[in-house]
């Protein structure tokens, strides 16, 4: 009896990794024939092959495709463009250098959003003067609210904004808002279902649930816009949370940037939400008539560039290569996570080899280690193509910027990684302005007397445990 127990343990195990193997198979060849890049797809079959049951489970939450697929139907999402009523711009008879013009054209033929003239922007680096502008809109609303964030939280910030929503919305506004399930997962579901109770319309983005969870899991809205009566936008990288107002027992900051917009951008941004709200209120669609917004009279180009996970290219990448491609002076980037796909970063090296001033600045401690650790793996390239390196070292660096020459600058929700330039839903404004670049370049050089600048012979003494685990979480930074 114990010899047949014995047989009927092996054939039982033997078939359990006969079934293993046989779904590690079907994994490879689903990556494969997704023809997706090659370096992310070497990384997750990497992961399946020596990570036994962990690197399947990381597969099936964290390794499909999305590519191709429409959150609303393209039909709709036609609609909804056909109603915008900004002008088109003749490039020509604008003061937009040869590359810019080719930024613009681009940007229009992957995500369709206009290049607008006559708007206005007011830059924010502190988390303060932002959300008491943002509150001061909020309590001045008399038509509608559009908010939308990656994080909201239920902490004393996320509860004064809460309790300006409930205000507005018992004074007959139209409240929307979209938040990020995964990201806002430590409010209470109380706190939402407060706003709802109230009569704000509040909805999670991808809710995680079974048995849904696989498949929503990976793809998070990270952006932050917010429209005012259809006249005010805000767009940038902070989230509502206590963070952000930086902590005053220890002096640590969380710099970051955001913007408050007026002009012709601002109904690109009324867009990027519906299409949002309608993908999620199949059965509240969101209808916008073409509007006259007022516009400053100047000629500061903005324009809109979303992406996602559904993108048929990846929109953000290819705008960001082509700007950086076409630099001639300067290219300044500030971010949180420096995890670059491999053609931004030969793109940034090609730049700095041909003599144009490339710096990237990075946080000195960051709020996720595995992150930093492969970001930093990336360092000693940068450093020996002539890339400026510098830390951040007041706090946690959550700024968003990449400054290009004289007149070009691109901030919102994108960070510098692969998930932002795949994974994510984010939302970016493109700036052709000249007053406003110099404007970002104050900010980026106010944050470089910050700053601990690298230089290769200190890097290279860095702890070999420290380069150990760079190496191996450089191997993952495709799917991290």
């Amino acid at each position: 009896m114990n010899f047949a127990h014995y047989f009927w343990n092996i054939y039982t195990i033997s078939f359990l990794w006969l079934l293993y193997a046989i779904t590690i198979i079907s994994c490879v060849v689903v990556l494969l024939s997704e023809n997706r890049n090659p370096i992310r797809s070497l990384a997750w079959v990497i992961a399946l092959i020596f990570l036994p049951g962990i690197g399947l489970i990381f597969y099936i939450f964290f390794g499909r495709s999305m590519r191709g697929r429409h959150l609303i139907s393209r039909h709709n999402k036609r609609k909804l463009f056909r109603a915008q009523s900004a002008e088109k711009v003749n490039l020509k008879e604008t003061s937009l250098t040869s590359t810019e013009q080719q930024v613009v054209k681009l940007t229009h033929t992957l995500d369709r959003y206009p290049f607008t003239l006559g708007n206005s922007a007011t830059l924010y680096t502190t988390g303060h003067d932002k959300f008491e502008a943002l509150k001061r809109d909020l309590r001045a609303a008399q038509e509608s609210i559009f908010l939308q964030y990656y994080i909201f939280l239920d902490d004393k910030l996320g509860s004064e904004i809460a309790d300006i929503l409930i205000e507005k919305a018992a004074q007959g506004v139209d409240v929307k808002v979209i938040y990020d399930h995964v990201g806002s997962f430590s409010a209470s579901n109380k706190f939402f279902a407060r706003l709802n109770e109230a009569g704000v319309k509040a909805s999670p983005f991808f809710r995680v649930t079974f048995p849904q969870l696989a498949n929503r899991i990976n793809w998070r809205n990270h952006r932050k816009i917010v429209v005012i009566d259809r006249k005010v936008g805000y767009i940038g990288g902070m989230n509502i949370a206590d963070r952000y107002l930086g902590d005053k027992e220890s002096g640590a900051v969380w710099r970051d940037t955001h913007m408050r917009l007026e002009g012709k951008i601002v109904e690109s941004l009324i867009y990027a939400f519906c299409i949002d709200w309608n993908f999620l209120k199949k059965d509240d669609r969101l209808k916008v008539d073409p509007i006259e917004l007022p516009s400053p009279k100047n000629d500061t180009g903005m324009q809109l560039l979303t992406s996602g996970p559904t993108d048929t290219r990846n929109n953000l990448e290819l705008t960001f290569l082509r700007a950086i491609a076409g630099a001639t002076k300067c290219v300044y980037v500030e971010t949180p996570y420096f995890l670059p796909t491999d053609s931004l970063l030969h793109a940034l090296e090609a730049a700095a080899l041909s003599g144009v001033d490339v710096r990237i600045m990075l946080p000195y401690k960051c709020d996720s280690k595995m992150l930093q650790y492969a970001g930093f793996s990336y360092i000693t390239q940068c450093l020996k193509a002539g890339i400026k390196v510098y830390l951040y070292t007041p706090g946690m660096l959550h700024s968003k910027l990449m400054i290009v020459d004289d007149s070009f600058v691109t901030t919102g929700s994108v960070n510098f990684d692969f998930r932002s330039f795949e994974n994510n839903f984010e939302a970016n404004i493109l700036i052709y302005d000249a007053a406003l670049n110099r404007q970002f370049k104050d900010i980026f050089f106010a944050d470089l007397q910050h700053c601990r600048k690298l230089t290769l012979s200190s890097w290279k003494k860095r702890p070999l445990m420290h380069r150990f685990l760079e190496s191996i979480l450089r191997l993952l930074s495709p799917i991290l």
